[in-house]
């Protein structure tokens, strides 16, 4: 069972099923600049165990975690971990800076381990993240960038910039390879039931989430009528401008967020 609301550009979804009881909180990036500043429309999540009240937030953007602080004391809950699914170019994490005041462990995937300081844990292929009975598996899924990690909830998963609604993320600068973003994809997160729901690092049409089946059918570069040498070569025919930020954010997301 899902049960949506919204509030002030915050969606609220609650899935309970048989063994299985966790709230995902969307987090939509709320930015006058929209236009002209390629932060717009970040996905940040916050996840919580419904039972033990332990919570970990993803791709937290660091112009709103006043926002973010204020609803996880809002709703009771423990921040244990601010995730980040990979080194973002477009916006600086709030990692750090939650950190600084919730106490919350920083967590990268294991790709990024010899680019990233000032992570706490390093979450590899298989390894999970516990919040009460809520478990969060590492899957590496890079591509994007050399170091993307996804993470797998039962039922859902959170992509970051290596899947997007009926997309993909760049392939063209931070070791990305449009080779390992097709295997990524297809072989491990085509891999998951179709009924898994997908929440992606941005969106720019106003969607809040997916389905691996419908990307299965409808991703425009990525369905399963698409070969890789056909995606290889879309991919390299982009001609996408590098994003505003990317010399400021990049080095302060290989230090979690740390600007000084």
């Amino acid at each position: 069972m899902a049960v949506f609301a919204r509030s002030q550009r915050i969606f609220w979804i609650l899935f309970v099923t048989t063994n299985l009881t966790y709230i995902v909180t969307v987090l939509l990036d709320v930015n006058e600049m929209q236009d002209v500043d390629d932060r717009a429309e970040s996905r940040s999540y916050l996840v919580a165990d419904c039972e033990s009240k332990q919570a970990a937030i993803f791709d937290a953007v660091i112009e709103n975690i006043e926002r973010d602080l204020r609803l996880i004391a809002e709703l009771g809950l423990t921040l244990r971990f601010a995730v980040e699914t990979h080194i973002h170019a477009d916006h600086i994490t709030g990692a750090s800076a939650i950190q600084d005041r919730s106490g919350a462990q920083i967590v990268y995937g294991g790709g990024a381990k010899s680019e990233v300081t000032g992570a706490d844990l390093f979450l590899f292929e298989g390894e999970a993240l516990r919040l009460g009975r809520t478990s969060l598996t590492a899957l590496a899924t890079p591509g994007h960038t050399n170091g993307c990690t996804s993470y797998l909830l039962p039922g859902a998963v959170f992509t970051g910039d290596t899947l997007f609604i009926r997309g993909n993320g760049r392939t063209d600068f931070q070791g990305g390879s449009p080779e390992k973003l097709f295997d990524s994809v297809r072989k491990k997160l085509f891999a998951l039931p179709d009924d898994t729901i997908v929440y992606p690092g941005h969106d720019y049409q106003g969607r809040v989430s997916s389905t691996i089946g419908e990307e299965k059918r409808f991703n425009e570069r990525l369905n399963l009528s698409i070969d890789q040498a056909a995606f290889i070569d879309m991919m390299n025919r982009r001609n996408v401008p590098r994003p505003a930020k990317m010399d400021i954010a990049i080095p302060a997301n290989m230090r979690a967020g740390r600007t000084t």
